[in-house]
């Protein structure tokens, strides 16, 4: 559905649409299919007449492990690949901010890097109690320019967020709550994503969809404050040594 890569998988419930990360043997780590597709996701969902509410989740284990190790490692060398990836991380956050479609997240398993943006750029997330948040940029030597730091101030506090985001150090599901991260900690978060999605759609949709935008407003306003220059940063950090040593050891035979 909406014509999008096997990496994402798209079903229609009705008015609802199931959106699934789909890279299991991966933990849905992002590569170039992956991001594509994110990329032309969102308007695509947006642009359905027909879809009124939406849940976004992982496949297998995971929600997502963030970047392809490999992925990211080809980018530091082909600048045209790295430049289409750079577009398309901006057409995936404001896509996203810009979504006519109420989207409940479920946090199946980790979400790291990119996907700590999807759950923090949706509108209500439910959590598995053993799953977790991060956002590694830092640490790999990159700018976080698409991960949960662009959109963590909003939701938290200005010092917790540059706690983790400098640190990329893991967030647990509680610790997520207390932070205002996520809205429920629960034992099956797809099915509860789902129950949640269907209310939404028994409520007028003019009502729900000009609401979400009244809120989204301040969201899109924020994040277009830095994300022209987060995303060249994150561009020229992909040139540097740092990252190119870090993601070598990375991607290393083992």
């Amino acid at each position: 559905m909406y014509d999008m890569p096997a990496e994402i998988d798209v079903r229609a419930e009705g008015a609802l649409r199931i959106i699934t990360l789909n890279r299991p043997e991966a933990l849905n780590a992002v590569d170039d299919a992956l991001h594509t597709g994110l990329a032309t996701l969102w308007p695509r969902l947006s642009a359905d007449p027909t879809a009124r509410a939406a849940v976004l989740t992982g496949s297998g284990k995971a929600f997502s492990a963030g970047g392809d190790f490999e992925y990211l490692a080809t980018l530091a060398n082909d600048a045209a690949l790295r430049a289409k990836t750079i577009a398309h991380g901006r057409d995936i956050v404001l896509g996203l901010a810009r979504c006519r479609v109420p989207v409940v997240t479920a946090v199946n398993g980790p979400a790291v890097g990119l996907g700590c943006s999807l759950l923090a750029l949706s509108d209500i997330v439910y959590i598995a109690e053993h799953a977790y948040l991060a956002d590694p940029h830092v640490r790999v030597g990159l700018v976080a320019a698409d991960g949960g730091p662009l959109t963590w101030p909003l939701h938290t506090s200005l010092l917790l967020a540059k706690e983790y985001a400098l640190t990329g150090a893991r967030i647990t599901a509680e610790r997520a709550r207390e932070m205002g991260l996520v809205n429920h900690i629960v034992a099956d978060p797809l099915t509860e994503a789902i129950a949640c999605a269907k209310k939404i759609l028994e409520l007028p949709q003019q009502a729900v969809e000009s609401t979400k935008r009244v809120l989204n407003l301040q969201l899109e306003h924020a994040v277009l404050a830095t994300l022209d220059f987060a995303l060249t940063a994150e561009d020229q950090s992909f040139q540097t040594e740092d990252f190119r040593k870090n993601i070598a050891q990375l991607t290393a035979p083992k």
